[in-house]
């Protein structure tokens, strides 16, 4: 527990920091947001807003990870570090991403396939290495069955996985990116995924396998480094939260987005709770969804179903105020977690149950 509190406090602290440091030089550099001209005209006053603030979030979680490892005098894992690379990976995605759209001056960053493919190579790379390095009980950070509250029967092999992993990974970074639409909205509904996510890997931890738990024990390989990086990303995002609040003073961009929804979904991964993550990332499943239905619909009857997609600016469109469409949003978000957590716990009770 003593380092899962280091990693949040040092994180925390290095983002509330760091941040209006980035912001000067983003100013300084002109590394502002371009806006839609087909979004909600209220957004057009943002024009201008440093954007790829998503490097801070990023350098706050290595920060806090690396610093509660040399406070507790121990090495980190290949789990810890998978996940890692994995959001630095599509963060750099991101990154490019971010940088063509400023040096352009257009509001399209990397072409569809670049992006796609970026993410591909990512995603692949860990699907791959995530099979390698097995600890002494034989274990690696992923498996190849697939998981909702602990690992299924269903075993996918490891061409399967990888594939799957991929899957995972695309659909997570792009549902961050699409929830990324409003001042606040993804880091503040980022910052409770990753606080799901530090009580998951802990309770696994406490409850592993390896110490002979009993009943309902997990396998999940390094559970407890895997809430230090939890830990970590969710104090970077609560200390970037505090300026990209509404009205926001700084973006994430695409730096951001895509590496904290790779990150979600490598932690996912690695804690073999694949399918709860549509459980506790609700909100990125409703908004990617409002996307597909928007696009599948208008091609087939050339009609909208909503004003505008993602659905968040659907209710801006129906007369809401922006702060108002944030904090219910974030309820939402909320109640998924909540309601996910409570099935991860109720599984437990199913081997354990209460006297």
């Amino acid at each position: 527990m003593k380092g899962v509190l280091i990693a949040a406090t040092v994180a925390l602290i290095i983002s509330l920091l760091g941040t209006p440091a980035a912001i000067r030089l983003l100013r300084r550099k002109g590394y502002g947001q371009l806006i839609r001209d087909d979004g909600p005209t209220t957004h057009h006053t943002k024009m201008g807003t440093p954007t790829m603030g998503g490097a801070v979030i990023i350098a706050a979680t290595l920060g806090g990870y690396g610093i509660a490892h040399l406070a507790l005098w121990q090495g980190p894992t290949a789990s810890g570090l998978l996940v890692l690379g994995l959001m630095l990976g599509l963060g750099g995605v991101g990154f490019l991403d971010d940088f063509i759209k400023i040096y352009k001056q257009r509001s399209l960053g990397l072409r569809s396939r670049a992006k796609l493919g970026g993410q591909a190579v990512v995603g692949i790379t860990f699907g791959v290495l995530a099979l390698q390095w097995k600890d002494g009980r034989g274990l690696t950070p992923a498996s190849t069955h697939l998981s909702f509250v602990r690992d299924t029967g269903l075993a996918f092999g490891a061409i399967g996985f990888v594939i799957w992993a991929y899957l995972m990974i695309s659909a997570a970074s792009n549902g961050m990116n699409l929830t990324d639409g409003l001042d606040g909205l993804a880091s503040g509904t980022s910052v409770m995924v990753l606080a799901s996510y530090v009580i998951i890997s802990f309770w696994e931890f406490g409850n592993a396998c390896a110490t002979g738990s009993g009943p309902g024990c997990y396998d999940a390989r390094d559970p407890l480094d895997l809430a230090l990086v939890g830990a970590a990303a969710m104090g970077a995002c609560f200390g970037f939260l505090w300026w990209n609040a509404s009205p926001a003073r700084i973006f994430m961009g695409d730096t951001g987005s895509l590496a904290l929804g790779g990150l979600v979904a490598g932690l996912a991964i690695t804690t073999r709770t694949e399918l709860l993550l549509v459980v506790l990332g609700g909100l990125f499943v409703l908004e990617t969804l409002s996307v597909i239905l928007q696009v599948g619909v208008f091609k087939v009857t050339r009609k909208r179903v909503f004003n505008m997609a993602p659905i968040h600016h659907h209710f801006e469109l129906a007369g809401w105020a922006e702060n108002t469409v944030i904090v219910r949003f974030w309820i939402i978000a909320g109640l998924a977690i909540a309601f996910g957590l409570g099935v991860f716990y109720a599984e437990f009770l199913s081997h354990n149950p209460l006297s």
